[in-house]
């Protein structure tokens, strides 16, 4: 006798899970796979690879909170003439909040980030250890998921000759839910290298993108595909990004 299919997740479950995957403090484990395909701007008809593996994993702190782990290993293809590529992992940055439990109304949280200089590829290497603070705010009504994560970074530590890092990063996203896993989003992510020259600090893209929450041999999956134009960039930067996320999910039973 052969066991009874599992059924199928209600829609109310599966719109459950995909506002937990827009939301960057949820209990959730989620392993996305970012993938960034640079080009136009200063690289010209050249496509620089950017990969981001993010592994999101919250622990238990006590009956009352939460710490959401979050890990950004970037491994990097740039183009470095014609013909010609340079490839590596990029800078591993820890990011670490500290939010409530507890789901409804709008959470906040807050935390140390810490920059590794675990960089091979010398077009991104920067020989500095930095550290900073970090805060989200996410608000979940209806359909909705609003909210933003801010983010500075200082060098505390380096080597000669390194660069020194001063970064300010803002998060700003706004999702709307169809139901069934659909989701339209933007979440531009804005950066302030103060440490730049006075035109060509900030880097702001502006975009749009959709995503659909699904299963796929048992596996509670989010897939989504993004479009970002930078209408502000510094010197050197690509003038897009065409963003695919690919992220296996691991709910709580």
């Amino acid at each position: 006798q052969t066991a009874a299919a599992p059924k199928p997740a209600s829609e109310a479950d599966v719109t459950k899970l995909a506002k937990a995957t827009q939301n960057p403090v949820a209990d959730l484990i989620s392993l996305p796979f970012q993938f960034n395909f640079n080009g136009g701007g200063d690289l010209v008809a050249a496509t620089a690879l950017n990969l981001n593996f993010q592994p999101v994993i919250p622990f238990e702190l006590n009956s009352r909170w939460n710490v959401v782990a979050r890990t950004i290993v970037p491994i990097n293809s740039t183009p470095t003439g014609p013909g010609t590529r340079q490839s590596g992992f990029g800078d591993i940055q820890e990011q670490l909040y500290v939010t409530p439990k507890g789901e409804g109304g709008t959470v906040i949280g807050a935390g140390p980030f810490l920059w590794l200089p675990t960089a091979t590829d010398g077009a991104s290497q920067t020989g500095s250890w930095a550290i900073g603070p970090g805060a989200v705010i996410v608000s979940m009504p209806g359909p909705w998921v609003l909210g933003g994560v801010l983010q500075q970074y200082w060098t505390y530590a380096d080597r000669d000759p390194a660069t020194e890092i001063n970064l300010f990063v803002f998060q700003p996203f706004v999702n709307y839910n169809f139901g069934k896993g659909w989701a339209v989003s933007t979440a531009p992510l804005i950066t302030a290298n103060w440490n730049g020259n006075e035109n060509g600090e900030w880097r702001v893209p502006i975009g749009l993108g959709i995503a659909r929450t699904t299963v796929f041999s048992d596996r509670p999956m989010n897939l989504s595909v993004q479009y970002y134009y930078n209408v502000t960039r510094p010197d050197g930067a690509p003038g897009f990004t065409l963003r695919f996320v690919i992220a296996p999910l691991y709910p709580k039973k």
